[in-house]
């Protein structure tokens, strides 16, 4: 098996996450630059944008997310989310991932032609950036997973970071120490997923 594929495979999404990663966030923080710098996108537009918390800004976020969710959910459904919502925020830190709507924008007037596909291939450009800076954490056996409270917290993470307006979040990457691996992945069917001619 190449090392690729080995480190593809050790990627997991990690919910038991700890406080006790022996990186420093300078070294942590290299990782996730270096791994985001490397993602390929479309027209090399470097699209996707990164905030790092760590410590209180850490913990901030995840407040954020269970002050706007508690409104919304019945309060017996509520309890079940804020564990979970506990165990992201009992990491190390979170990446904030944004794109840059302004680069979309400029590519759409500079290409009208292929105006209707800059969003869809900025889409891509983040998911690349996050898969990317994943397998670097994986290789650096820190754990990570990806949530998605967007539309929640999106308004709220700008005020709070001096986030621009153009930035759309993305998604949110609670990071941390692996207190318990994943479960062993389940798979569909090859012939499900997986097709050759010729």
């Amino acid at each position: 098996m190449s090392s690729f594929i080995s480190l593809a495979t050790k990627r997991r999404t990690i919910y038991h996450l700890g406080n006790n990663l022996p990186q420093s966030k300078e070294a942590i923080n290299d990782i996730i630059l270096e791994a985001s710098k490397q993602a390929p996108t479309a027209f090399n537009s470097q699209s996707t944008r990164i905030i790092t918390l760590f410590g209180a800004e850490h913990h901030k976020v995840w407040d954020m997310v269970l002050e706007a969710l508690k409104p919304v959910l019945a309060a017996d459904v509520f309890e079940g989310t804020k564990a979970k919502v506990d165990s992201f925020k009992a990491g190390n830190g979170t990446i904030l991932y944004f794109e840059d709507n302004q680069v979309v924008e400029d590519l759409q007037a500079q290409f009208p032609l292929y105006a209707a596909n800059f969003p869809k291939w900025s889409e891509q450009a983040h998911g690349i950036a996050a898969y990317g800076v994943w397998l670097a954490l994986a290789e650096a056996n820190i754990g990570a997973s990806l949530q998605h409270y967007n539309e929640l917290i999106e308004d709220a993470v700008k005020k709070a970071w001096g986030i621009p307006a153009k930035w759309s979040l993305k998604a949110q990457m609670p990071i941390g120490s692996i207190e318990t691996p994943a479960d062993p992945k389940g798979f569909i069917d090859t012939d499900e997923r997986f097709k050759t001619f010729g």
